[in-house]
């Protein structure tokens, strides 16, 4: 075998250079019988730039000089020319102008099956004629032409024209193999079929692939022993002196035996799509019932904080009692989901959906803002406890000045300048998804349309890469700035950004050697420059994760007590302060998440995609920093709802869509230097869910955006009030989110399974869900662990809060309390 160990899928040069190099030799050398030439150049072209790339007609042109050379040298110079060798030249899939394949369009089914040999009788080619065959026909027709046995699980149809060269005792014999090969199959299927009974001869009917069982036995078994029957009268003419002109034994058999190969493989094809039904719908119950308890957690854990909220503030309790337009909006956007999923087409162009929905809820975002803008600031506002709620990079001291019970002045330009800064990032998001929308056109109707990705390819290799840098350098500065509006930069937070420019680094080396497009071999040292990348953006994810906790500080409460000595709330600022630690924490751990997410996605991305990576996250930041201007603008679970919507509009944005032919292969080899399944399908995963998988994450910064009243409020550390109102509906709601469209979908396509497109919309749609249910989990899982992990550690920390009180404190107040006593 001839071949490369090299299995980087951008490589176009080498990896074919390897082969063609050793050809002459080895048709000069006598020693083989079987030579296998592993060529991957043709296919890594197609997946690079797609049927349409520049390079396909150069990489056409060197295979046909191979084939040329193949033929010249192994069957023309045989001094034979009756010989029987024969060249096959055929190819397993076609490819999208996407460079990718695995589904069911013309372009991607679209195959070459060519024979050459002096037996081959020329027909009359036209190249506007075209002789299609079923794939799975190839394997029994090569089988029989080499003498090797026919697959055992194998139901295809040999192509007869291509035994004409034959006898016809060899013709017949091929076809009567090939009929026991699925015989034996149907007997597997069909238990107690015995043909050759009498029963079988009078059943004179055609076989249709939804009949009873038993009918199926009769007409099959019926079928077959018609050919053999006249496979046997013929050979008895051929050995005997009679000779009939009105029948053509021969051409009975022959027919016989087709009418059987086709109608028998067609059962089996149907018959492997035949699923028990009880079974899946005892599945589908099962499904139901859970997705109905995890809907009845959501709902009475919304109402433990409804109520928790109302309790905590009177006033509160009219605006809770409505729903907005926004909370009915998400109500009606899982809905229309829902029931599109039942549509064909609706399927196919999923993505126009999601573009819609959650363009339509940020509008609603951004008329409400504007609406809050136009009415009047009161001089006095109600100041609750809602409000003591403080970003990261704040100090004690504003939680402190933000804690009272009371109504305080609250000045008007504070008020505007909120409202600014919302109506600024939801205009952000909407240019940001307006942008993703026209990027690809992706889908099945309209994938011709012009985009922006095509304009870009077009105009050449240099402005992709450009737009590469570019994003690079804003992404970097956007993950630098959020990393330094914390109150404690550290040497640790100095490490983490260090480690942050680090990989941005080994992106933009990556970026400058990679030569995607170009006619050169591929440089080995970008696989190098990905496997460091890989090790240091892993290594410092988990490194955040598991160090922040022990290194920051759990603020002191020495001098948030000097100004507190009149109420006796030690314990209560010392929750405060401990949860203020948290939320640093989870804010440096949540925007490390996040930046080497895209860092990763640069990295592995098509370089086409490199704006739509800044796009996402632009969004994510600019829709956390919009929740967290006015935290009682929007109910917790709208937040999260909009901010998953946009991890699924920007799975679209990217170019996916619920085909399997727009998964990207090629990056999924980038840094691995030995064949692995494993890595490479993780790889594969990561870059088709990179979207949502950044929602996820950014959930862990969106947690320390939330309000802390209700914790801070309580008497004691307790694990249940922590996970009610900080982590449980950030990971409960994706997963009653995903739990609706699977369980739903799921019925779709046990109703839809007897549907024209069941296996080139359905199906592949099932198959995304199952994935994205993983992604989700996978998502949840890192949210949850993060919340939890982070939390307890600084239990540990502070496992005797009432001890940190300092006892000249404690005097004082005693002290304090002695004076208001004798002065009444």
């Amino acid at each position: 075998m001839l071949g490369c160990l090299m299995i980087s899928v951008k490589d176009t040069v080498e990896v074919d250079f390897n082969v063609s190099r050793h050809l002459e030799a080895e048709f000069a050398s006598t020693d083989w019988n079987f030579l296998i030439l592993h060529y991957l150049g043709l296919d890594h072209v197609g997946h690079i730039g797609g049927r349409q790339s520049i390079l396909m007609a150069p990489k056409l042109k060197e295979m046909d000089d191979v084939i040329k050379r193949i033929h010249m040298n192994s069957i023309l110079d045989q001094e034979n020319s009756d010989s029987h060798t024969l060249l096959v030249v055929v190819s397993d899939h076609g490819m999208t102008d996407g460079g990718n394949h695995g589904g069911s369009s013309y372009e991607e089914t679209d195959s070459l099956a060519l024979f050459i040999g002096h037996g081959v009788e020329e027909s009359n080619y036209s190249p506007y004629d075209h002789n299609e065959a079923f794939q799975v026909d190839i394997a029994p027709t090569l089988a029989l032409l080499f003498g090797v046995p026919i697959p055992k699980n194998n139901i295809g149809v040999l192509l007869t024209k291509l035994f004409d060269s034959l006898t016809d005792d060899q013709r017949l014999r091929s076809l009567e193999l090939n009929s026991w090969q699925l015989l034996r199959l149907l007997k597997a299927h069909l238990p107690g079929l015995h043909c050759g009974e009498s029963s079988c001869y009078s059943c004179e009917k055609g076989l249709e692939t939804n009949v009873p069982t038993s009918e199926a036995k009769q007409r099959l078994c019926y079928l077959f022993s018609k050919a053999i029957s006249a496979h046997n009268s013929w050979q008895f003419r051929q050995h005997s002196d009679f000779i009939s002109a009105d029948i053509n034994y021969f051409q009975v058999a022959a027919e016989s035996y087709n009418d059987f190969l086709r109608n028998a493989s067609e059962w089996l094809s149907h018959r492997a799509t035949d699923k028990p039904v009880n079974v899946l719908m005892s599945a589908i119950i099962m499904m139901l019932v859970s997705s109905v308890l995890l809907m009845g957690i959501v709902f009475c854990l919304f109402r433990r904080v409804h109520f928790a909220q109302v309790g905590c503030c009177s006033q509160l309790e009219d605006p809770y009692k409505i729903l907005h337009l926004d909370e009915v909006f998400v109500f009606i956007v899982i809905f229309l989901h829902v029931l599109s999923l039942g549509a064909s087409s609706l399927v196919e162009e999923e993505q126009y959906t999601w573009h819609f929905l959650t363009s339509t809820l940020y509008l609603i975002f951004l008329s409400r803002t504007i609406e809050s803008l136009l009415k009047r600031p009161n001089s006095v506002t109600l100041q609750n406890k809602d409000d003591k709620t403080v970003l990261p990079h704040s100090s004690p001291t504003d939680a402190r000045n933000n804690s009272g019970h009371k109504f305080t002045k609250f000045r008007p330009s504070k008020i505007n300048n909120h409202g600014t800064c919302r109506l600024f990032s939801v205009v952000v998001v909407l240019i940001c998804g307006r942008l993703l929308r026209g990027w690809h056109q992706g889908g099945v109707n309209w994938i011709y349309l012009p985009d922006i990705s095509k304009l870009l390819v077009h105009a050449g290799t240099s402005t992709i890469k450009v737009c590469q840098i570019l994003s690079l350098f804003a992404i970097i500065i956007l993950g630098s700035h959020a990393i330094f509006k914390l109150k404690s930069t550290t040497n640790f937070v100095y490490g983490v950004w260090s480690s942050l420019l680090l990989s941005a680094f080994l992106v933009m080396l990556h970026t400058m050697e990679n030569h995607i497009y170009d006619l050169e071999p591929m440089n080995l040292s970008t696989t190098s420059i990905a496997q460091v990348f890989y090790v240091v953006a892993s290594t410092s994810a988990v490194l955040t994760f598991l160090a922040s906790p022990w290194i920051f500080p759990v603020y002191s409460m020495e001098k948030q007590m000097v100004y507190q000595v009149r109420s006796n709330s030690c314990s209560t600022k010392q929750r405060d302060s401990f949860l203020l630690s948290i939320r640093e924490t989870t804010y440096l751990i949540g925007t490390t998440y996040t930046a080497f997410w895209c860092l990763l996605q640069l990295l592995i991305q098509q370089p086409i995609n490199a704006i739509p990576i800044l796009l996402i996250y632009l969004q994510i930041l600019f829709s956390i920093i919009y929740f967290s201007a006015d935290r009682s603008f929007h109910r917790q679970w709208v937040e999260v709802a909009a901010i998953y919507f946009l991890g699924l509009a920007g799975h679209f944005g990217l170019g996916n869509t619920n085909s399997l032919a727009t998964i990207d292969v090629a990056g999924a080899f980038i840094g691995i230097s030995s064949h692995s399944a494993v890595l490479s399908g993780i790889l594969m995963f990561v870059i088709t869910y990179a979207s949502p998988s950044l929602s996820y994450l950014s959930m862990v910064m969106y947690i320390d955006m939330k309000d802390i009243t209700f914790i801070s409020s309580t008497h004691e550390y307790e694990w249940s009030i922590f996970l009610e109102k900080m982590i449980a509906l950030p990971c409960l709601l994706p997963l009653l989110f995903n739990s609706l469209v699977l369980t739903s979908f799921t019925i779709i396509l046990l109703l839809m399974r007897n549907h024209l497109f069941v296996w080139s919309v359905f199906s592949p749609k099932y198959l995304y869900v199952c994935a994205a249910t993983v992604c989700v989990y996978i998502g949840v899982f890192i949210v949850a662990a993060t919340g939890l992990y982070t939390y307890s550690v600084f239990c540990f920390r502070t496992r005797n809060p009432q001890e940190k009180c300092p006892q000249v404190l404690r005097d004082n107040v005693i002290s304090h309390s002695q004076t208001n006593v004798i002065s009444q």
